[in-house]
């Protein structure tokens, strides 16, 4: 029998919230994958590493509690697809880190939330009304605005980050799909397995060991933070839908870029600042009308 699952549940705003807390949490992982890739760690290698440690702890948290239900799936093809779909945004992630600055790649996978809103109609049944399209086209405008045509965002590797976007965009309608279907913590364990076995084969072809400390260290806490970070975002999608959450998905390049000046010297520019701040515009105007249309219509009072 697979873990007892929670119901999904109309409260934007607690998925929201849990989708912001995930974004701080999954800082710590594109922190730790930028640094060795720029140490020159094979992208195989990290991507195994992250999903290794992400299952080794998924299964010492999580088996003694409900025991080996956690393995146990209520739909096995949809979980295997967005365990698929979560190694391909990874593994593309990382490649495209090796090229690119954290604030590129990252502002170029946000063109996931347009891709989630063409699909969230014939896959999940939302329905998208033409003021969140609108909100959602102006942070793609800010997007624009942040990897401008012709600047380095546009060489071969950003096709990369592109490819991410797709696969990212997948894996949140999928994650929506499962909410209400299999618990959080079943979801994380496809999430860790499924890359593992398909890496197994080709992960020690290459293998070379961290050569420093703090590299030790991104080396081996990949792993705590992306289960972290995607625990918060399954729980998240069973309050909201991708359409709802996606937008605020963008907060993350402003941690993201205050990371990628401190620890790697490359700050933001004066388009990067002008486009977070168009993105984080469309975020809080979408914030904004989930409360409104959250908020209960109280009957006129009897004359």
């Amino acid at each position: 029998m697979a873990s007892p699952v929670s119901p999904i549940e109309s409260r934007a705003n607690l998925g929201i919230g849990l989708v912001l807390a995930s974004q701080l949490v999954l800082l710590v992982l594109d922190i730790s994958a930028k640094w060795l890739s720029v140490e020159g760690m094979a992208t195989t290698q990290i991507v195994f590493m992250r999903y290794g440690v992400h299952l080794a702890l998924l299964l010492l948290l999580f088996v003694p509690v409900s025991g080996f239900n956690v393995m146990k799936s209520n739909n096995w093809t949809l979980e295997l697809l967005r365990g698929v779909c979560l190694l391909a945004t990874t593994g593309l992630n990382f490649l495209a880190m090796r090229y690119l600055p954290l604030t590129v790649t990252s502002a170029i996978q946000f063109t996931s939330p347009l891709i989630i809103c063409a699909m969230s109609g014939p896959l999940l049944g939302d329905k998208v009304g033409w003021r969140r399209w609108l909100a959602i086209g102006v942070g793609f405008i800010g997007i624009l605005v942040i990897v401008r045509p012709g600047s380095e965002a546009f060489q071969p590797a950003a096709f990369l980050s592109l490819g991410c976007a797709f696969f990212l965009a997948l894996f949140s309608i999928l994650t929506r799909k499962l909410a209400g279907v299999d618990a959080a913590s079943t979801q994380q364990f496809f999430a860790g397995a499924t890359p593992v076995i398909l890496l197994m084969p080709v992960a020690f072809t290459d293998w070379a060991w961290p050569t420093q400390p703090i590299s030790w260290v991104a080396f081996l806490i990949m792993g705590a933070a992306g289960l972290g970070g995607h625990y918060l975002n399954s729980v998240a999608h069973r309050f909201a839908a991708p359409a709802t959450l996606a937008p605020f998905s963008y907060l993350s390049l402003i941690y993201l870029s205050v990371a990628s000046w401190l620890i790697f010297n490359q700050p933001p520019d004066r388009w990067f600042i002008l486009g977070v701040a168009i993105i984080v515009a469309s975020g809080l105007y979408i914030w904004l009308r989930e409360r409104q249309l959250a908020r209960p219509v109280v009957p006129p009072e009897p004359a």
